[in-house]
C-alpha cells in the first residue's frame, strides 16, 4: 500500500484502521469497541479490551520460539562493559523483579517512581511494573531533590526504585543524597526504596526504609502477568509546566501497545530480525518508546547506550556502537551530530568504523538544519529522516515513513503526517492558513492510539493546556507550515516565533541559515525585546574546532547571509560567539531561558539543564554585545 492510500484509509475509517492494527497485539480480551467517544474530548481507544504490556514485550515472543533472540544490548563505555539479554533471560529477570515489587505491597494501579541511570535494571524495573499492573513514573536520574519531590507528591508512589550512582564522562553523580533530599522535601511519604548498588560507587542504605536490590531478589518469587484494562495507565511521564508544577502525561496500555508496534514497522521500517538503537535516556519519552517498549513489542533487538556522542571516549563513539552491534536503524537528536561535527568536522574518527549495516538515521527532538542532516548522511551513507513528535504523543506525528514508502521529502522538512494524525496549520482565529504560511500546528481530534488521553489527575489542565485555544483540535505548541506537496515544516515552538516590526519570523529559519556556514557547529536564536521594532533576533553561535578565522569576520558573514536569504526584514545584526549552548539532558536548547537572559530579566535555572554553568557564560557573552543588561551590568 502506498503512503497516500494508508494515510487516507486512516483518515476515512479510523476505527477500521486501528482495529486491524490491534491484531498485532496479544489480548486477554480482544476489544470490540475500538473508539469510545462518549466523554469527548476525553477519547479512549480499545475501551473494553484487556491485555498486559510486559506479556506482549516478552512472554509472547518466548512462547513463539524466539526466546534465544537478543532482546537488549547494554553498551556502557563509562564502565567499559557490555551485557546482553535474550528474550527468555529478560522475561525471567522481569518476572523475578516483579516479585520484589509485589513483596513491597505494590498492587495493580499503585504507582512506582523509578529514579535510575542508564542500566539494564532500569528497563527491568519498568517492565516489572507493567507485568503486575503497577504504574511507573521514571524520573530522569540526577534530577535535583526538589524536582523529584514534586513528582513524588503528584504521583503519590508506594515505592521508589533507584541506584547508588550515575556515571558521567568526567564525574560520578551520587543518586542517594538526591533521593534522600527528594524524599525529605516531599509531603507524600514513601515507606520503602529498593536501591541497586553499582560497583563504581556504592551508597549507605537508610535502615528500615531502603532495601538492597540484590538482597530483595533473593527473597522473591517470579510474578505472573496481570491483565489490565486497555485504558488503565501504563506510566506517567512528567513534562515541564509553565506554572512550575510538572504535567503528568498519562500513557494507557492498549493504545500505546498498538501504536508502538505500528510505528516500528510503518515509520522506522523495522522487522523482528533487526537491531534498533535509540541514543536517548529512559527518563525521556524517546527512551520509554524506542529503547524499551516499541522494540520489544515488535520483537527485535534494542541497544541501550550509557555514554555520550563525544567524550566516551571520542567523537567516533556512535560509529563504534553501530559497527559493533550491527545496528540497522539509528535514532538520536540532531544536537548529538552537531556535537560530533564540531569536534570531528571531517569525519576522520567516523571513517575508522564499518557502518554498512545501517539502513537509516532518524533525527528528532529539535529542528534539524539541512547542513547537519547532510553531514550525518554523508558520514553514515544512509537516508536521514527528520521526524517530529512530542512527549504527549509518544510516537511520530510526521516522518518519512520508510516502512510504508520512502517519499521524496526535502531536507529541512519533518516529512508527511503519519497515518492516524489529521494535521492542520491554523491561524490565531482558528482558520487554516494557506500552504507555505506559518501557523500553529494542530491535530484534529481524536488523537490516534498511543497519545495521552489526559494528564494525571488533572483533566482541567489537559483541556486548558492543549484543547481550549482551538476547539476540536490538539494544539501542539509548535509552529510551522505545510507546503504544497503536503510536507510539514516544523520551525520552532510557538513561543519562538518573533515579531520584528510587524513581521512574523521563525527563529528556526534564521538558525538554519547560520548553521549552513562552514565555520559554524551550531546556533541558537531568540527574540529579544526592542523598543523600536518590538523584537530583534539575537544569535548565540558555537564555532567548529576547525575554524581559524576571527569571530568578527565570521559574524559579518553571518549577518550578510541572513540578510541575503531571509531579507532585511529580519533586522539581524546581533551575534555572540559562545563556547557552548545550554541544553537539557535530552539535548534541547533552553531558548526560553536564553530569551529571559537576553532581555535582562530575572531567570531561574531549568531543572532539566545539563550544565547550569553555561547560563552564566552565555550571560557574560550577551553582555558584550549589549544584552543581558539588567543582570550583567
Amino acid at each position: 500500500m502506498t503512503y497516500q492510500a494508508e494515510f487516507e484509509q486512516a483518515l476515512r475509517d479510523p476505527e477500521g484502521f486501528w482495529r486491524e492494527a490491534a491484531e498485532a497485539i496479544r489480548w486477554t480480551r480482544a476489544p470490540q469497541q475500538i473508539l469510545d467517544a462518549s466523554r469527548a474530548p476525553f477519547y479512549r481507544w480499545y475501551a473494553d479490551g484487556e491485555l498486559n504490556t510486559a506479556d506482549n514485550c516478552l512472554d509472547r515472543h518466548v512462547e513463539a520460539g524466539r526466546g534465544d533472540v537478543t532482546a537488549l544490548i547494554h553498551d556502557s563505555p563509562v564502565t567499559n562493559s557490555q551485557q546482553r539479554y535474550s528474550y527468555v533471560q529478560l522475561r525471567d529477570a522481569v518476572a523475578k523483579f516483579a516479585g520484589v515489587i509485589r513483596n513491597q505491597g505494590v498492587e495493580k494501579g499503585d504507582r512506582v517512581i523509578i529514579y535510575m541511570p542508564m542500566i539494564p535494571e532500569a528497563v527491568i524495573a519498568m517492565l516489572a511494573c507493567a507485568r503486575i499492573g503497577a504504574v511507573h513514573s521514571v524520573v530522569f536520574g540526577g534530577f535535583a531533590g526538589a524536582e523529584l519531590a514534586k513528582r513524588i507528591d503528584d504521583a503519590t508512589p508506594k515505592l521508589v526504585l533507584s541506584a547508588s550512582c550515575g556515571i558521567e564522562p568526567t564525574r560520578i553523580v551520587e543518586y542517594k543524597p538526591l533521593l534522600d533530599r527528594g524524599l525529605e522535601l516531599a509531603e507524600h511519604k514513601v515507606e520503602r526504596c529498593v536501591i541497586f548498588q553499582r560497583e563504581t560507587q556504592r551508597c549507605e542504605l537508610t535502615p528500615g526504609r531502603d532495601l538492597d536490590w540484590t538482597d530483595a531478589l533473593a527473597d522473591a518469587e517470579p510474578a505472573d502477568c496481570v491483565p489490565v484494562a486497555a485504558t488503565d495507565p501504563l506510566y506517567i511521564l512528567y513534562t515541564s509546566g509553565t506554572t512550575g508544577k510538572p504535567k503528568g502525561v498519562v500513557r494507557d496500555n492498549g493504545g500505546h501497545a498498538v501504536a508502538m508496534h505500528y510505528s516500528m514497522r510503518a515509520v522506522y521500517g523495522l522487522g523482528q530480525d533487526d537491531v534498533f538503537w535509540t541514543a536517548s535516556d529512559v527518563g525521556w519519552v524517546v527512551g520509554h518508546s524506542y529503547i524499551v517498549y516499541a522494540p520489544l513489542l515488535l520483537g527485535c533487538t534494542s541497544v541501550m547506550y550509557e555514554g555520550k556522542p563525544v567524550g566516551t571516549p571520542d567523537a567516533g563513539a556512535f560509529f563504534r556502537v553501530i559497527a559493533e552491534h550491527g545496528v540497522d536503524v539509528f535514532f538520536t537528536a540532531p544536537t548529538a551530530f552537531r556535537a560530533i561535527k564540531k569536534v570531528d568536522p571531517n569525519g576522520e574518527l567516523a571513517a575508522q568504523y564499518d557502518v554498512s549495516s545501517l539502513r537509516a538515521l532518524f533525527l528528532a527532538g529539535e529542528h534539524t538544519d539541512p547542513d547537519t542532516a547532510r553531514w550525518a548522511g554523508e558520514k553514515l551513507n544512509v537516508p536521514v529522516v527528520d521526524h517530529w513528535w512530542q512527549t504527549e504523543t509518544a510516537w511520530p506525528m510526521s516522518a518519512n515513513p520508510l516502512g510504508i514508502e520512502q517519499l521524496d521529502v526535502p531536507s529541512g522538512s519533518a516529512g508527511r503526517p503519519v497515518p492516524g494524525y489529521d494535521t492542520h496549520v491554523l491561524a490565531p482565529d482558528g482558520e487554516e492558513v494557506p500552504h507555505g504560511e506559518m501557523g500553529d500546528i494542530c491535530v484534529k481530534l481524536p488523537l490516534p492510539p498511543g497519545c495521552f488521553p489526559t494528564l494525571w489527575q488533572n483533566d482541567e489542565r489537559y483541556k486548558s493546556s492543549y484543547l481550549e485555544q482551538f476547539p476540536g483540535y490538539y494544539r501542539s505548541g509548535d509552529a510551522g507550515y505545510l507546503d504544497a506537496d503536503g510536507n510539514l515544516w516544523v520551525m520552532s515552538r510557538v513561543d519562538d516565533i518573533i515579531n520584528v516590526a510587524g513581521h512574523r519570523l521563525s527563529t528556526g529559519m534564521i538558525e538554519e541559515v547560520i548553521a549552513a556556514h562552514a565555520d559554524v557547529a551550531e546556533a541558537a536564536v531568540v527574540g529579544a525585546a526592542d523598543a523600536d521594532k518590538g523584537q530583534l533576533p539575537v544569535a548565540m553561535v558555537v564555532l567548529k574546532s576547525s575554524a581559524t578565522r576571527g569571530g568578527q569576520e565570521i559574524v559579518a558573514e553571518l549577518v550578510a547571509h541572513v540578510r541575503d536569504q531571509i531579507g532585511p526584514v529580519a533586522a539581524f545584526r546581533h551575534v555572540a560567539i559562545v563556547e557552548r549552548l545550554p541544553k537539557t539532558r535530552s539535548g534541547k536548547v533552553v531558548r526560553a531561558t536564553l530569551r529571559e537572559i537576553a532581555d535582562g530579566k530575572d531567570w531561574t535555572t531549568p531543572a532539566t539543564i545539563d550544565d547550569p554553568a553555561i547560563l552564566t557564560e552565555i550571560e557574560a557573552q550577551l553582555g558584550h554585545i549589549g544584552y543581558a543588561k539588567r543582570r550583567a551590568s
